[in-house]
């Protein structure tokens, strides 16, 4: 049978839908390159924010004709909503054969077998303790990233966040089954491999930390770049930086949440640190990084925040100046602590906040991306430029991306590029020479 995946939500939904991939391969199906032609359509599903669900739904809806006309095709909810909303997608949406929990993948090859025999609903939304898809390696569409699974589940219970809810507790992956998904990454032509965990830095596995991880990944011969998101900032620690500053191949970029600038709002959030904690560790990042490329999260319109706790946030926001920053209304889950408060935000005070943030931060990155020009930057070259056909658009060791002609270039390409103009969140630049061996080149040279 075809199959057809569409991912919706974070990097560890992309990662998920890679391994189920890999299951679906290993069993004799084959990927479909258009939902129309595939007799197998899932939907890997985000639950983070209510605008998400909305979107699932919506994309479901369509669906129902499809059906109608083809009995035949199985259609299966995967990820954080089917364990969230699994009976209220059953109830509006009778036509979904499959609804299946993020712990429950390893199991799709037999439901699918089944349920062209049967005609009950399949649901599967049980978590566990225990699995982690050590022994299963993803299925990836050729590319530049290897997206890489550290751990699933999260311990921290943030009161805004269902992830503990949908994807349980915490729980990591072997050592020796990351680094052997990293070679096998290598092998298939991967130059970049990014490390992905709920809380990244939360890593533990028989002693094992994280910054002992990221030194056993950057041992893996092949492996040009290593990046890691996303780190809680109360387990960052000194350790991890001296281990990035160590190996050339460790990007000096970090993605660190702050979500709130105000104590009492990241009180109760449960965020387990205060804004001078974390302006602390901004501030030290930088003192053993100079370099070092900082972006965050930030939540607007939580539950309580008054005007002058939101101001608080925007002068942490410009005191530290974050290279980049993604935004966001506080969207009530169901479930969640905070969904509980009684002082909600209206809507009209969140998107006002909201657009007062993204208009600071704008001016912020900027100024930031401002100071690139003139510079000369090493850039893996990754896809062709949105803009033109004759560019290609690549990222710094920072995580900047630059837009630069063609030339002789070509994908996973090393090339030093010189930075001339800088637009909006992307510098503009001309080649001056490649620095490295292409991909392809460089996989025969090591064997």
């Amino acid at each position: 049978m075809r199959y057809f995946i569409e991912t919706y939500g974070c990097q560890m939904n992309v990662a998920d839908s890679e391994l189920v991939a890999g299951l679906l391969d290993g069993s004799g199906h084959r990927r479909a390159t258009r939902l129309e032609d595939a007799q197998i359509i899932l939907f890997n599903t985000c639950a983070i924010r209510e605008k998400a669900e909305k979107t699932i739904h919506n994309r479901l809806s369509q669906l129902a004709r499809l059906k109608e006309n083809d009995p035949s095709i199985l259609i299966g909810v995967l990820g954080c909503m089917a364990k969230h909303l699994s009976d209220d997608l059953l109830e509006s949406k009778p036509y979904v054969d499959m609804v299946l929990g993020p712990d429950s993948y390893r199991r799709l090859p037999q439901l699918v077998q089944d349920r062209k025999a049967e005609q009950e609903h399949i649901v599967d939304t049980r978590l566990s303790r225990f699995e982690v898809y050590d022994d299963m390696f993803p299925s990836r569409r050729e590319g530049v990233n290897a997206w890489t699974s550290i751990m699933r589940g999260c311990d921290k219970f943030c009161t805004f966040c269902v992830v503990p809810f949908t994807r349980g507790r915490e729980r990591s992956r072997s050592v020796a089954g990351i680094v052997a998904e990293v070679e096998e990454a290598v092998r298939q032509g991967f130059v970049e491999v990014t490390l992905l965990g709920q809380n990244v830095n939360s890593y533990q596995y028989e002693g094992t930390r994280f910054p002992d991880l990221l030194e056993s990944v950057a041992a893996v011969p092949g492996v040009r770049r290593i990046r890691y998101t996303s780190p809680h900032p109360s387990d960052m620690d000194d350790r991890l930086l001296d281990v990035m500053v160590a190996h050339d191949n460790i990007c000096e970029s970090i993605h660190l949440p702050l979500q709130a600038g105000s104590d009492r709002i990241l009180r109760r959030m449960n965020r387990s640190y205060t804004r001078s904690e974390y302006i602390r560790l901004v501030e030290r990042i930088r003192a053993v990084m100079p370099e070092c490329t900082i972006s965050t999260d930030i939540i607007v319109g939580f539950p309580g925040e008054q005007d002058v706790e939101f101001q608080e946030t925007l002068q942490v926001v410009e005191q530290l100046g974050f290279d980049s920053a993604f935004t966001f209304k506080y969207s009530i889950r169901p479930g969640t602590k905070a969904a509980e408060y009684e002082d909600q935000v209206p809507d009209e005070v969140k998107q006002e906040r909201l657009e007062q943030l993204i208009a600071v931060q704008k001016a912020i990155t900027l100024v930031r991306n401002r100071t690139y020009v003139g510079r000369e930057v090493e850039v893996l070259v990754e896809k062709e430029s949105k803009k033109s056909s004759l560019q290609w658009a690549g990222r710094t060791d920072g995580n900047k991306w630059v837009v630069f002609d063609k030339e002789s270039a070509r994908i996973k390409d090393f090339v030093k590029v010189h930075i001339d103009t800088s637009h909006g969140v992307a510098l503009q630049g001309h080649i001056i020479n490649a620095v490295d061996l292409s991909c392809q080149e460089a996989y025969h040279a090591v064997g």
